[in-house]
């Protein structure tokens, strides 16, 4: 038997476990006997809960019958602390929650949200589309808190054996296991004493939400987080602002969203004509991010299924060229900038702020015991000079983090491209040896293979639908077959039913066609 999309479903689950013969033996068992407490294997396991895996998670919440756990190493959820800057808003509408855009009826929406915090009437007349980031980070803990109320350990199972949503639990292994045809999941829970406490689940499916790290540039690298010197990530903003608010002078490097949201930041609360400011950024110009509604297609599903499909090459070539759809800077941002510099000229003068694009940072250094030295370099100009500083903050944005660490125990498995990247099929899976009948879902590490709209807030729903879908085999979450007024390309893209691509596309991967999807109760 088959579904609709050629896989086969799984077969009924066995009375009696498996032997287990892997490498070690989870903790308490002896090797090879199944503990006569370990609970049945998970549908699927995640690792990392930031929005992306929340999002997973709430539509998970919502499938009768799904055995699923999430794991993160950090005690609670919080999503980017130090840059939820007073008055700073998500470039992204409201409805880009973590469910809405699939399930708009999902008790996990932000609307349910605010109605729970009775807050909805004052938010219809504050007639907010785009919501503050400490607002949205609110939103998700309150998701986080309450799928955790929802889906409590079992008892007995061990601790993060069980369903839900694991803190304080850091993943250190995965393995397939060929025999149980299950994937050993080995994390590490450090007690109140703080002594580690191994632990391993079993489960038939992965995702993988590890997120994206603060990108330093070399050149400044050996002076971040060195003691004496202030030189911070804008990721750890709010924790530094108070000494950078007191700090002689600060620069600002980096012309994304984030630098542009912690110059303003210090514009407005540096004395004026004082200010002692430098912005500087190796882009060409401060440039307004693409926000266009016809420009703003690129971040639908039907762009994503075009970009999916196009060679390699190509894509690896399109995606440095379209920066300015997510590297450049809100329009109101820029406005706000602007309005506080002309301000402040309002008294006669110029404010002491310097914002100068097509500037590189080549080296830096320390001068003296606590300031700084920065070797700037103009590339039109052919121009090199020397910024002393009290301060710098890094707005050089972040790099998504590399999944062959977590995956070292799948690497035989795993299928790469012509760069040695994992190769990501259609429905967001890392293409695997067809020997592994499970499934390893990404979030947010599929940017060369799905185009800008990996990491954006927007797709997330769809996102985790599509996965929902497909390890269900059923549409559970039916997804629309058109997101775009415009069309990409001269080759039909029309969406299947469960998030995938037309039967016998060239968008299907045939390299699945062993994965079996679940067949729920």
């Amino acid at each position: 038997m088959t579904t609709a999309d050629g896989h086969r479903p799984f077969p009924p689950k066995p009375s009696v476990p498996p032997r287990h013969t892997g490498r070690g033996a989870p903790p308490g068992q002896r090797r090879g006997r199944p503990h006569p407490q370990e609970p049945p294997p998970l549908d699927l396991a995640g690792i990392g809960i930031g929005p992306f895996n929340l999002s997973l998670a709430a539509l998970a919440h919502g499938v009768p019958g799904l055995r699923t756990a999430l794991y993160e190493q950090r005690p609670a959820f919080h999503w980017h602390p130090g840059l939820l800057i007073e008055g700073a808003t998500l470039q992204v509408p409201f409805l880009a929650d973590l469910v809405t855009l699939a399930d708009p009826a999902s008790p996990w929406s932000f609307l349910n949200y605010l109605k729970a915090q009775d807050r909805l009437f004052p938010f219809y007349f504050a007639e907010r589309f785009h919501i503050e980031r400490a607002e949205y980070d609110a939103y998700c803990r309150w998701v986080s808190e309450g799928l955790a109320a929802e889906m409590p350990e079992i008892p007995g199972a061990g601790a993060g054996a069980g369903t839900g949503l694991h803190f304080g639990h850091r993943v250190d292994a995965v393995r397939w296991h060929a025999e149980r045809r299950l994937f050993e999941v080995d994390f590490t829970r450090p007690d109140a004493a703080g002594s580690a406490g191994p632990g391993r689940s079993y489960a038939r499916n992965l995702v993988l939400g590890l997120g994206s790290a603060p990108h330093v540039p070399e050149p400044l690298r050996q002076l971040a987080g060195t003691a004496g010197v202030e030189v911070i990530h804008s990721a750890d903003y709010l924790d530094h602002r108070e000494r950078l608010l007191a700090a002689g002078h600060v620069t600002v490097v980096g012309s994304g969203q984030s630098g542009a949201e912690v110059f303003l930041d210090l514009l407005r609360h540096r004395p004026a004509g004082r200010e002692r400011l430098h912005w500087l950024t190796r882009s060409a110009a401060f440039a307004p991010m693409e926000y266009s509604k016809l420009g703003l297609e690129h971040f639908t599903p039907d762009y994503t299924r075009y970009f999916h499909a196009l060679p390699e090459r190509v894509r690896d070539r399109l995606l440095p060229r379209q920066w300015q759809l997510h590297k450049a800077v809100d329009q109101n941002t820029l406005a706000a900038i602007h309005d506080v510099l002309y301000h402040r000229t309002l008294g006669g003068g110029w404010p002491d702020a310097v914002l100068t694009p097509g500037v590189a940072v080549r080296t830096a250094g320390r001068l003296g015991a606590t300031r700084l030295e920065l070797h700037l370099e103009h590339v039109e100009q052919d121009e090199r000079t020397r910024l002393t500083t009290d301060a710098v903050v890094l707005a050089t944005g972040y790099r998504e983090r590399p999944l062959d660490g977590v995956l070292a125990g799948l690497d035989r498995w795993l299928r790469r491209d012509a760069a040695g990247r994992h190769r990501v099929d259609d429905r967001y899976r890392l293409v695997l040896d067809p020997s592994v009948t499970g499934a390893v879902h990404v979030q947010n590490a599929e940017r060369h293979t799905h185009g800008v709209g990996a990491p954006d807030l927007g797709l997330a729903a769809h996102r985790s639908a599509v996965i929902l879908n497909s390890l269900t085999g059923e549409e559970r979450y039916p997804l629309p077959r058109r997101t775009a007024f415009t069309t990409f390309g001269l080759r039909p893209t029309t969406a299947r039913a469960g998030g995938g691509t037309p039967e016998g596309s060239v968008y299907a991967d045939p390299r699945h066609a062993d994965f079996r999807p679940l067949r729920m109760c």
